[in-house]
């Protein structure tokens, strides 16, 4: 009788320890994700921000871009008749005291006269160029400073201003190749005919690739000021990510081309090529995190004798 009693107790502890190992077990699977997920949620994390960095940043670039001709175009429908005018004028009048060739050697006198000329927000935009063959609407600053080209086209101090007429070319560099923007990156795709225009004010002045040029650095002859032509120039650097020469892609003047004269809403809408990967993209693996955090917690499925022993306890 003590013998089956000895047993009886044995039995009863045994199922108690086994009990209180099943409790650890479970308390452990409700703790978190393991380690191991962890590793891995960081991991795809890291990937996801490698992947996304281009479109978002580019995404963000173009927002601040979209911004500033905004802002651009409503200081410029705040201007008066009168006032627009006189600011065109005063551009004019800086582009006839230019002498034809290249002067890009300014004084402090004459650097301060240009920085005055054309910049009504007190920015430094002069105005917006677009390109709606490779889908170009960036903002256009005074000066070529690293500041500005990491973000928009400068135009080239020393240069005509961008207003047009006989006897000015107008010469404007943009980056290529940058991680945090696209820019200036697709201007090789450029050929002669294809159309760009400048917006200044309330004009837009268009003109037609009729040159593309592949020089050094230090060669600057084709960027002069030539008697009685209107042009305007694009440079950038070339080949992509190397950048030991200069692509100047050259327009001269023609007459606005209907269909080529973008309002400013239109100008201002940012692609869908760089909205989808850089909202598609961080919400994919936000969700994936939310999944392997939800399956972590949940812990391993239970085993066909765990499922069994809780059925009999109930």
């Amino acid at each position: 009788m003590k013998k089956k009693e000895r047993q009886g107790e044995e039995k009863a502890k045994a199922e108690e320890q086994k009990e209180q190992k099943a409790q650890k077990a479970q308390k452990k699977r409700r703790k978190g994700p393991s380690v191991s997920t962890i590793v891995l949620v960081f991991i795809l994390l890291a990937g996801a921000g490698i992947m996304a960095y281009p479109s978002v940043s580019d995404w963000w670039n173009s927002m601040h871009a979209t911004r500033a001709i905004a802002g651009y175009a409503e200081a410029v429908e705040s201007l008066s008749d009168q006032e627009r005018e006189a600011i065109l004028t005063a551009a004019h009048q800086y582009n006839e005291s230019l002498e034809n060739g290249t002067n890009f050697a300014l004084t402090d006198e004459q650097l301060a006269e240009y920085d005055s000329l054309l910049d009504i927000t007190g920015t430094g935009i002069m105005g917006y160029i677009q390109i709606s063959s490779i889908g170009v609407n960036l903002p256009v600053y005074h000066s070529v400073d690293e500041a500005v080209l990491q973000i928009a086209v400068g135009h080239i101090p020393g240069s005509s201003l961008p207003v047009g007429g006989e006897r000015t070319h107008a010469v404007m560099s943009g980056h290529r190749g940058l991680p945090s923007a696209k820019l200036l990156s697709d201007l090789d795709q450029i050929v002669e005919g294809d159309i760009f225009t400048i917006n200044i004010l309330n004009q837009t002045i268009t003109y037609m690739v009729d040159q593309i040029r592949i020089v050094l650095p230090e060669e600057t002859e084709e960027l002069g000021i030539q008697e009685g032509k209107d042009y305007c120039t694009l440079v950038t650097c070339t080949p992509y990510g190397i950048n030991t020469h200069r692509l100047l892609v050259r327009g001269r003047r023609i007459d606005n081309i209907a269909g080529e004269v973008v309002v400013v809403s239109e100008a201002v809408r940012i692609p869908n090529y760089i909205v989808a990967p850089a909202i598609g993209i961080p919400l994919l693996f936000v969700i994936l995190l939310a999944m392997l955090i939800y399956y972590g917690r949940l812990g391993p499925k239970k085993t066909e004798a765990e499922l069994l022993d809780e059925m009999r306890k109930k």
